[in-house]
């Protein structure tokens, strides 16, 4: 008993966040996306009256650590906090962290503020990298369709071009069988190689010279 009042008489400061828990700093984002890293100190007193069932120092250092968070947060820009850190304090002391646990808080003091990573910038990064790999593979796909468009009028054209020979081929057949069942005789048959032979004369003629 002569302890627990000797400690609720001691103030005991508590380090946020505890080394030992394998944090150096509490790190926040400003609204401008820059990181902010912050130590603080939590004076402390026990609460008699809550001493037993109480939370113990993890709540009041995780208490704290979401309050500075929240307030680095919620500043315009990591210059707001870099001019006035003790702002955090008044801000994060305001909230009534202690509401529950084993110990009064006397005090919340930031020990030191650095300026960390540019969190906006990497993130603008990141989504721009994202977005440049979104718009390269609908490139390769609108690629990949061409082509395949490409193959297939391909493909067409040389059907065509089949049908074209294969039209071409029964031509004779249907000669001889003209000359055959007597419906084309020998004259009728000079007579079509002649207009054909000079059809593509007069084709040749009227060709520019560039393209003979």
């Amino acid at each position: 008993m002569e302890e627990a009042v000797r400690t609720s008489v001691d103030p005991k400061v508590i380090d946020c966040p505890n080394p030992e828990m394998g944090r150096s700093t509490i790190d926040g984002v400003a609204k401008d996306g820059i990181q902010v890293k912050v130590k603080a100190r939590v004076t402390v007193r026990t609460n008699l009256d809550r001493f037993v069932g109480g939370a113990k120092e993890e709540t009041i250092i995780a208490r704290v650590g979401e309050g500075i968070v929240t307030t680095i947060g919620s500043a315009a820009t990591y210059k707001v906090v870099l001019e006035s850190p003790d702002s955090i304090s008044k801000t994060v002391l305001a909230r009534g962290l202690d509401v529950g646990s084993a110990f009064e808080i006397l005090s919340i003091d930031i020990a030191d503020v650095d300026v960390g990573e540019n969190v906006g910038a990497k993130l603008q990064t990141a989504q721009a990298e994202a977005n440049k790999s979104i718009a390269q593979a609908q490139a390769e796909i609108r690629r990949a369709a061409a082509v395949a468009l490409e193959q297939e009028m391909i493909a067409r054209v040389q059907e065509m071009q089949a049908k074209v020979v294969a039209a071409q081929a029964e031509v004779p057949l249907a000669i001889a069988e003209a000359f055959r069942s007597g419906k084309l005789g020998l004259m009728d048959y000079f007579k079509m190689e002649n207009v054909q032979a000079d059809t593509a004369m007069r084709k040749t003629i009227s060709e520019p010279e560039d393209k003979k």
